[in-house]
């Protein structure tokens, strides 16, 4: 009987990982396509990543590089609002303007997290 019950809970664990990894996946591509979607955040046009091949501008703003170690709520108040650490910066303020939605915001920093 005990035997039973630990395979029925490693069935439900191992399932729970597996759904989680996808919705983990699709909020990256929910993510990877805001930033390259010039009506959603077009981060493309000021942005390069590094490590990836990305059709647009990316001169004006920095290089993304790294961001997999940020801490995920410092990438998010990054992108809601870039003047709170950077009051010159030149990046808009997409979550504070409501350019684009908390979920959106964090759909992006799902995708930010996977460049190195």
């Amino acid at each position: 009987m005990k035997l039973i019950k630990n395979l029925v809970l490693a069935a439900a664990v191992s399932g729970l990982a597996v759904t989680s990894s996808y919705a983990g996946d699709d909020l990256v591509k929910k993510g990877e396509k805001i930033f390259m979607t010039k009506s959603l955040g077009n981060c493309i046009a000021c942005h390069d990543i590094n490590g990836k091949t990305l059709d647009g501008p990316g001169s004006m703003g920095p290089k993304l590089q790294y961001l997999s170690v940020w801490p995920e709520q410092a990438l998010f108040d990054k992108v809601y609002n870039p003047y709170s650490t950077n009051p010159v910066s030149q990046m808009p303020a997409f979550g504070k303007t409501g350019w684009l939605s908390d979920a959106e915001i964090k759909a992006v920093v799902a995708f930010l997290k996977t460049i190195n």
